[in-house]
Parts: C-alpha cells; structure tokens; sequence
C-alpha cells in the first residue's frame, strides 16, 4: 500500500506542511480526531496541483478556528449550521475544517436532517465517491487512508461516480458539480450515473437549483486551473442557463479567460503560486455590463462586500498602472520597490488587460530581469565581504546600491562589481609588490653541425700552418744575422 503521508508531506509547500501540522497538533490536544477529506486527497491521488488543504473532525471545528485565530489564522467565513469554517493560514494557505455529519432525507428530494457522526458515516454520504476519501492524521493511524466507497477504484479508471440514486433529486447542484469535476479531471461520467444524469435532466431538476448553489459552484469553477472547458460542458448541456440567464445569453468572455490563464502560466514559470479567483471571476464575466455584473454577482449569493471588492478591482488596477506609467516609477529601483508590493492578483489583471506599454513593460522587467538579479545579491555580498568590508548597515546599504546600480544595466561582471564596491566601501586596492631584478641569462651553448666543425677545424689547421711558416721566417732571419 503505498505511503499517503508520506506522498502528501513530499508535495505539501513549506507553508501547507505547517498548517497541517498545526491542525494535527492542535486536534490532538482537544480530543478530537482529524482527517484529510476530499478534494485535497482527490488531488493527491491524481497528481494535481494541492490549492487548499480540506480538514474534517469528529468534534466542533469552532473551537480550532478560534485557536488558529490566536496563531495568526484569519477566519474568511463560518458557517454554524453545517459547522463548516473557511481558513487562511499563514503563508497564505487556504483550507476549511468541517465537522464530520450525516444527512438524513425522510424522502428524496426534501431538505436532510444533520446529524453530527463519525468520519467513516461522513464519506458515505458526500456527493461522488472520488470526493469520499480520506488520509488520517491521527497518532494512531496516520497515513492510513480510509475510502469506504471504492473511490480509489473510480479514479483510477477515469470515473465520476455518483453514490447514490438520489444524489442528483437530493442535491440538484450536482449536475453543475459533476461536470465541472470531470472536465477538470478529463474524466468521463460512469454508465449509471450517465443515465441518472439523464433521468434528472429529463425531469427538469435543473431548473430547481438555487442560485446559492450556483454561486457556490460559481465560486470553485474561479479557482479552476481550466475554468473553459466546464463552462462549454455547461453551455452544451444547458446547464449555464441555470447559472444565471444573462451569462447564459452573453456566454462567457472566453478570450479574457485564455488572457488570463496564459499569464497566470507565465507566473507559474517565474515561480508565483498567484490566487486569482477576483481575475478569474471578471474575466468569466467579462462580456456583462456593470449593472449586470453586479445584479448576477448578487443573485448568486455574494455578499455585498464581496461585490463591492469585486466591483473596484478593476479600478485599483488603473490606480496602479498609472503609478507604473508615471514619474513615482520613473527609475528602475522604483518601479522594483513599487511592483514588489503590489499583489500578484493585480499583477495578473494588468498583464491579462493592461494596452498601456509602459506599464506593462516594467511588470514583465520585474519577473523577468529584475527579480534574478536580486535573487543573485547573495553573490555581491559574498564579494564584498571578501574584500573585507564587515557587516552591518554600512555594509548592507552597499549592497542595495550596488542592486540599483545592477537595475541601470551596470555591474554585470565580477570584474566591473568589485570596482565598484571598492568605490563605494573606499577600500582600495593593495599596493604592488615589487619585483626583483633578474639577472641575465647565461647564453645556451651552441651546438655545432658538422659542416661548422668541418670549417673551424680547417681554420685552425691555417692559422697553425701560418704560425709555422712564421716561426721558419724568423729562425732563417736569426741565422743570416750571424
């Protein structure tokens, strides 16, 4: 069997690993047992990208949320009657806790009587069984993984197999939610839960979804990864209509959507995990009118100041491209300090929408050329350091100049940085040693061929025969004197 806990820990970020460690902990000391549930394990499983971390306890999550709370948790919403709390944790990590329930219908169809119960009761009574599993985070049994329904089995063969005959009478919802999972998945409804879906369409269920149903299911189709191919399953299913008439009539803003994804890639690239549900959300609604927008967007259950924040998004993106295009970004090191603060929502937005040349340049600066030269200031101050310039304010004050400097194009080799570091630390160079005269060489000894020594030895045999003959003259010469 393989190791899930294991399988999970080596996928979680750094920031996740950390908030289920705190779930675990903090469980532990409330009595409560806690299980990783649904989409989270789902995700797992096939390999997919982990966007949040789902907990489910056999206990009241009400009372973790207010300890996560103290531990710097923000509580984004709670809902008391199917204790259920949505989370952000530090490192902005997102995750809900909801309590493990069963739901009873007196017939099919009706509303369902909650009844608080354990997990094993919780997974059989959820909408399909690859939602139905479940990894134990629990002393005891960690890593176990608990799959009541076989859901293993459905993802393996590429299956969204619904649990029960009724699930669709139940829960009308379902059939926006089941083909919203199988287009993000690539996978195909199973046999009987084709004809039940069938059944359901042809008795008109559709028609009696809510539209709180439908914004929640608006909700997850913003932070799908391909939100495009399931509102195409919608629309060629009919099903959009029920979403709402008006996107239904104007369909989707396709284009701004592919914009958006293609950009949110590019980030992907430049290593930002950006959450764009706001972009997202805009850009499936893109072809409505402002008063459209805000009629759907209420219709579907946001709250006003849901509505309101997504309203004037748009315009916090103007404000901040016209920052980018202006005199308050002028310089390189500007526009680095200005863009680094800015969210990376907005980033997207602008990048996906923006015409404006000067802003958008100086964004695509920031990922592409400005952000690898910070990440490569370790280098300068190792480099200052060894010329000896100690740490400290002076010492890291260098070290942004030189940054700024790197910003205008300057300072690319280690040769030209080390200059200017001495300028700006005033450590000069070391003086030059002198070097010691050398003395001459002594010449190589010639090596002579053998028509040299042929030649010198025919020389030296004149100059002897010549100091004979000499010799001759001058012992003649003495004898006639006498």
């Amino acid at each position: 069997m393989p190791d899930y806990m294991f399988l999970l820990e080596s996928r979680l970020s750094p920031e996740q690993r950390a908030a289920m460690l705190r779930v675990q902990e903090l469980a532990s000391v409330l009595g409560f047992n806690v299980y990783l549930t649904g989409g989270t394990v789902r995700d797992l499983i096939t390999g997919a990208n982990l966007r949040d971390l789902d907990f489910t306890v056999e206990g009241n999550p009400s009372k973790m949320a207010r300890e996560l709370e103290k531990g710097g948790a923000k509580v984004l919403s709670e809902d008391e009657k199917f204790r259920n709390v949505e989370l952000l944790f530090a490192g902005d990590v997102e995750g809900s806790i909801s309590a493990a329930r069963d739901e009873h219908y007196v017939r099919p169809g009706t509303r369902p009587e909650l009844r608080w119960s354990t997990i094993m009761e919780d997974l059989r009574r959820r909408d399909f069984s690859l939602n139905a599993i479940a990894i134990s985070l629990n002393p005891a049994s960690r890593g176990l993984l608990l799959d009541p329904t076989n859901g293993l089995s459905d993802i393996e063969h590429g299956e969204v197999r619904a649990l029960s005959i009724h699930s669709f009478t139940n829960q009308p919802v379902r059939l926006l939610r089941a083909l919203r999972l199988a287009a993000r998945m690539g996978f195909k409804l199973e046999s009987r839960t084709q004809e039940w879906f069938n059944l359901a369409i042809e008795r008109e269920l559709q028609l009696t979804i809510t539209p709180e149903d439908a914004g929640e299911e608006v909700r997850s189709l913003s932070r799908e990864e391909r939100p495009q191919l399931i509102l195409k399953e919608w629309e060629e299913s009919d099903l959009l209509e029920r979403v709402h008439p008006i996107l239904a009539k104007k369909h989707p803003g396709y284009d701004a959507i592919n914009r958006l994804i293609k950009v949110r890639d590019d980030l992907y690239m430049a290593g930002f995990r950006p959450r764009l549900a706001t972009p997202m959300l805009l850009a499936i609604l893109s072809r409505l009118k402002d008063r459209e927008l805000s009629h759907t967007l209420s219709k579907l259950g946001y709250r006003s100041a849901e509505i309101e924040a997504i309203e004037k998004f748009p315009e916090k993106a103007l404000d901040i491209q016209k920052d980018l295009a202006g005199k308050k970004t002028k310089t390189p090191i500007e526009a680095y300090r200005y863009t680094e603060k800015i969210p990376m929502e907005y980033v997207a937005y602008l990048l996906a929408e923006s015409s404006n040349s000067v802003a958008l340049s100086k964004l695509k600066a920031f990922l592409h050329k400005w952000r690898p030269v910070r990440q490569a200031l370790p280098i300068v101050a190792t480099e200052l350091e060894a010329l000896g310039m100690p740490r400290g304010p002076k010492f890291d004050q260098i070290v942004q100049d030189v940054f700024a400097i790197q910003l205008n194009g300057r300072a690319k080799t280690p040769e030209e940085r080390v200059k200017i570091l001495r300028k700006l630390s005033g450590i000069k160079e070391p003086p030059k040693k002198k070097e010691k005269e050398k003395k001459p060489a002594k010449a190589e000894k010639h090596i002579e061929t053998p028509a040299e020594k042929k030649a010198a030895a025919a020389e030296k045999h004149a100059v002897h025969e010549r100091h004979k003959a000499g010799m001759k003259a001058a012992a003649a010469k003495h004898k006639s004197k006498k």
